[in-house]
């Protein structure tokens, strides 16, 4: 798994051993981007269910300003803080392309009930086990944390239908590729 394009391109990244945690593909994450485009630039963006965080870190690869990791899984979390570590990310040695000594934030627990600080972001990207519960609830939770102008994108097994809105927010857009789906939403 590696960092597709930016300041951070080819940068490989760590992932927990095991089937708890299924990073996004190269692939699949290079489509999102390249939907998203030049939104991503400046954005403040969130990471929920972030796992390895290769999504915030390619966020902010391209030219995110800072990004928010939300993580439960204690190896995922680990493998999380690696990563960030060994790209100068957070830490004593910040990345010399950051403005600032911690240009990503993680915060430990489960998304649904996690706060993040009563911060707003321009991007929250979600990436939960396809076989969650309720799909629902994790969109309405990540349209709460978007701010007025901000998108959503849900990353979901492609044989499960995404929830068509979440609070003022509507799907715009869904993407199939392979066994995923990415659903974009923004507000109505």
């Amino acid at each position: 798994m590696r960092i597709i394009a930016g300041r951070l391109k080819g940068r490989r990244l760590s992932a927990p051993k095991g089937r708890s945690v299924r990073p996004t593909s190269d692939s699949l994450r290079e489509t999102l981007f390249n939907v998203l485009g030049p939104s991503v630039v400046d954005a403040r963006v969130l990471d929920g269910f972030a796992g390895t965080g290769a999504l915030g870190i390619e966020a902010w690869s391209r030219g995110a300003r800072q990004v928010t990791f939300v993580e439960k899984d204690p190896a995922a979390h680990k493998v999380l803080v690696t990563n960030l570590r060994a790209l100068g990310l957070m830490g004593d040695q910040p990345h010399p392309q950051s403005n600032q000594q911690d240009a990503c934030a993680i915060i430990r627990g489960d998304f649904l009930t996690a706060r993040a600080a009563g911060a707003s972001f321009d991007l929250v990207l979600l990436d939960p086990p396809y076989d969650i519960a309720h799909l629902e609830s994790v969109v309405e939770r990540g349209a709460a944390c978007a701010s007025p102008a901000g998108r959503l994108v849900l990353e979901h097994s492609r044989r499960r239908d995404s929830p068509p809105e979440a609070g003022s927010f509507v799907r715009t857009r869904v993407l199939v590729a392979g066994d995923s789906a990415l659903s974009f939403y923004e507000r109505s």
